[in-house]
């Protein structure tokens, strides 16, 4: 199998929507924090994707960039809650995941695709 940009760029926009998707679901509906506000904890989880997402979906290569960089915060976030939360290790995990396959879609997109003219 030849490797294809095309691939890298769909695994990257499945992490991007799958870490939305769960961080959302996570801190509403699954587990929701007893000591902080639902909003809160929306705008502190989720708004950082929000930041690169327009140019990740024109495909420009800085905001692909920027999208692996943040990416590597959800990944450390996923992997200490997994470690010292025992309660929501499964939620943990998927967003260490899901972080990962993020960062190794946008630079594997990075790196396949020509460069910008």
């Amino acid at each position: 199998m030849k490797l294809n940009a095309q691939y890298f760029y769909i695994a990257a926009l499945i992490g991007f929507f799958g870490l939305f998707a769960l961080l959302m679901l996570w801190h509403t509906v699954l587990a929701p924090s007893g000591q902080l506000p639902v909003a809160l904890m929306l705008l502190l989880s989720v708004t950082p994707l929000l930041l690169p997402m327009r140019g990740l979906l024109n495909r420009h290569r800085k905001s692909c960039t920027w999208a692996a960089y943040i990416s590597l915060f959800y990944f450390i976030h996923g992997t200490m809650e997994a470690y010292s939360n025992a309660d929501e290790r499964l939620y943990a995990s998927l967003e260490a995941l899901l972080s990962f396959m993020l960062f190794l879609g946008t630079t594997l997109y990075l790196r396949f695709s020509p460069p910008a003219p």
